[in-house]
């Protein structure tokens, strides 16, 4: 016997995946609950799962599989309920295991440290928030690696857009023309193209309508360069 609350997540989370065939986010079912805060969501998904009618998916990021439908959501659905991975658009057939077992070496685990400024530079973020998958080859190089998400637009003329997910390697080196997280002052982090001009260090944005930032060399501290980019549609 399901609650009302977790009845309608279950029904909320199995209409967007048939409608858009990808998940809602926790924000979302945050709000379709009217819920205060998204802690109440990861007690009702943990309900869910204990009870048998959803699954969580190990190696990816909040990635679930609707397992069954009590009969009171079944009723509706034309032809019989067939389940789907909550992850985007995938096949309805599972791949081979060798095939799993591929994918699933070749996808590596990276903290998302918070948003970066690809406009005007906003507070650094020390912490993680939350972990994202990705895959292996992003990582492949040397070093520590650590995921962003951006915020802002001065960066789409390099293809960077709003709310994208840049993959960092860590690095304090950089050449010219590198797309890198530069520290502004120590506290100010923001995500440009990296020129030495003498003793200064230029910002320089991939969009006409941000100025180019020319600092001190004492004053900016690159924090790592980009190797790859996540979107989601």
């Amino acid at each position: 016997m399901l609650t009302r609350k977790q009845l309608d997540l279950l029904d909320f989370i199995h209409k967007r995946v048939q409608r858009d065939g990808v998940p809602p986010s926790f924000d979302e079912m945050k709000d379709a609950l009217d819920l205060r805060s998204k802690s109440g969501i990861h007690r009702l998904i943990t309900a869910l799962e204990e009870r048998g009618f959803i699954r969580r998916l190990a190696h990816r990021a909040r990635a679930l599989e609707i397992v069954k439908l009590p009969e009171s959501l079944t009723s509706d659905v034309v032809g019989g309920f067939a389940p789907r991975v909550i992850d985007g658009d995938r096949p309805d057939s599972a791949p081979p295991p060798d095939a799993q077992q591929v994918s699933t070496r070749t996808m590596a685990e990276l903290p998302l440290m918070g948003r970066i400024a690809a406009g005007v530079p906003i507070e650094a973020i020390a912490h993680a928030a939350q972990n994202v998958c990705v895959p292996g080859s992003m990582v492949s190089g040397p070093g520590e690696h650590y995921a962003l998400e951006v915020k802002g637009d001065s960066m789409i003329e390099a293809g960077i857009n709003h709310g994208d997910v840049v993959i960092i390697r860590e690095t304090q080196a950089a050449d010219n023309g590198d797309i890198v997280v530069a520290l502004v002052e120590d506290h100010e982090a923001t995500l440009k193209k990296f020129y030495r001009r003498g003793d200064a260090i230029a910002l320089e944005a991939a969009n006409p309508a941000y100025e180019t930032r020319v600092l001190p060399e004492d004053k900016v501290k690159v924090q790592g360069k980009l190797v790859g980019l996540i979107r989601s549609y």
